[in-house]
């Protein structure tokens, strides 16, 4: 994985996890303007907790949650979190607009992400639900 859209908020955020209140898997923190842009009516939204996480388990509705349990939903997120969905047509560039059968079937998709990424023209930070960088979700080819 290509190491160009990770930044220093980033860095931080690897070392912080917490498990999902409902799966229980651990959980990566996301920055609250990356989990502003996603939820639906975010001024409505009563903000409880500094911290955020994404739960980027596919078998669980919560996608994101703070460490006193409160989550949003998949039906809170303003349009599908195709993190979560296991078809070909789901985002896995969520900058791009590059889907998991276009990263299967053609590697100038992935070499595309990566050059945009170098010089500086992806938005990982707000586009991606996880508010990470897509890279290391493309499939490697050979």
């Amino acid at each position: 994985m290509s190491e160009c859209c990770v930044t220093d908020v980033q860095d931080k955020q690897k070392s912080v996890k917490l498990e999902c209140p409902v799966c229980y898997i651990k959980s990566l923190s996301v920055q609250l303007k990356t989990m502003l842009h996603h939820i639906k009516n975010p001024w409505a939204q009563t903000l409880i907790d500094k911290e955020y996480y994404f739960c980027s388990n596919p078998d669980c509705n919560v996608v994101y949650f703070t460490e006193s349990a409160v989550a949003f939903n998949k039906s809170d997120i303003r349009s599908p979190v195709d993190i979560k969905e296991q078809n070909a047509e789901a985002l896995i560039c969520f900058c791009f607009g590059i889907n998991k059968g276009q990263a299967e079937s053609n590697k100038a998709a992935r070499d595309f992400v990566i050059k945009q990424t170098k010089n500086s023209l992806c938005s990982c930070d707000t586009a991606n639900p996880s508010g990470r960088c897509c890279l290391k979700d493309f499939p490697k080819h050979k």
